[in-house]
């Protein structure tokens, strides 16, 4: 057996107008815009105690810095880097989405910038480049987004900052 590179599969398809075949490599799945914000370095985040474990006057203090701490965006690209902090910061963007719904008046005008900032940081990025110049939004397949796993909790976490009064 010969182990020749091996290239994408193609896939045919019509072109609506002219109603001629069009021979489309497939696009990849794993792309993302995370590999655009790889800082090179193994990340660490200090570990802060859990906003129900802390007295009801510290909490403020902690949101803000748990905030601060979810800025910090990680590689996805390399699934093998930093994946004890990537952990960290999905249990503390799940703690925070709980704490702003369960409490009332966790959310003052001193925290709405490090809301719109945290929320700004990881959900505002540099979208990355087709693979393909004859990329069709209608008929290829969407590129999913590796990082995922926290977008999906900041996005949570938004909703849920939205609808608090």
């Amino acid at each position: 057996m010969s182990s020749a590179p091996t290239t994408p599969p193609s896939v045919d398809k019509v072109d609506g107008f002219s109603r001629k075949s069009v021979r489309k490599a497939r696009q990849k799945r794993s792309q993302s815009s995370s590999q655009f914000r790889s800082q090179g370095k193994p990340i660490e985040l200090t570990p802060l105690p859990l906003l129900k474990d802390v007295p009801s006057s510290e909490q403020p203090e902690l949101f803000l810095k748990k905030l601060q701490q979810c800025c910090v965006i990680f590689d996805f690209m390399d699934t093998l880097s930093d994946l004890k902090m990537k952990e960290y910061k999905r249990s503390t963007l799940n703690e925070l989405v709980d704490y702003i719904t369960i409490s009332r008046g966790c959310l003052t005008e001193q925290t709405y910038p490090e809301v719109v900032r945290m929320v700004s940081c990881n959900i505002f990025r540099t979208l990355p480049p087709s693979d393909s110049n004859e990329f069709d939004p209608e008929e290829d397949e969407p590129t999913l987004e590796a990082s995922w796993p926290h977008l999906q909790l900041v996005y949570e976490f938004f909703i849920r900052f939205l609808e608090s009064q």
